[in-house]
């Protein structure tokens, strides 16, 4: 198997919320696995949150996440966003309309000056996303 470089988001309690979220804008198979499954103990407070969760689009799209366990401290990333590029116009216009539905759009989804199409904006769980549609060469 090729190596890859995957995405991984920390949620502050509600990363079920946001990949069943992402789910619907990629589609593909969600799997959740909470910190209960995983050996919590019984009763805990935390037991039903996402210690992982696996989403892998039927696009080749794969995103993975977890809430931060008690006691860990929650910064969520201002320095990082996720890149979608591609020319399958349909998909990622698809995409960029479910991302940016309910955030904030800093850069229109519009042709630029390299000739693509690209848009960025925070989806409305605080992460950043650009999209970049290549144009047929």
């Amino acid at each position: 198997m090729a190596s890859k470089l995957n995405p991984y988001l920390s949620f502050a309690g509600n990363a079920r919320e946001a990949m069943e979220y992402y789910h619907d804008v990629f589609g593909g198979d969600l799997a959740l696995n909470t910190f209960g499954e995983s050996g919590a103990p019984a009763g805990a407070s935390y037991a039903d949150g996402i210690m992982h969760a696996m989403l892998e689009g039927d696009n080749g799209f794969t995103l993975m996440a977890a809430d931060v366990p008690p006691g860990t401290e929650h910064n969520p990333g201002t320095n990082i966003s996720i890149s979608l590029s591609g020319d399958d116009g349909e998909l990622l216009r698809g995409c960029w309309e479910k991302l940016s539905d309910g955030g904030t759009v800093t850069v229109p989804l519009e042709k630029q000056m390299w000739g693509d199409e690209f848009g960025a904006c925070t989806d409305r769980f605080g992460i950043s996303w650009m999209v970049n549609i290549g144009q047929p060469g």
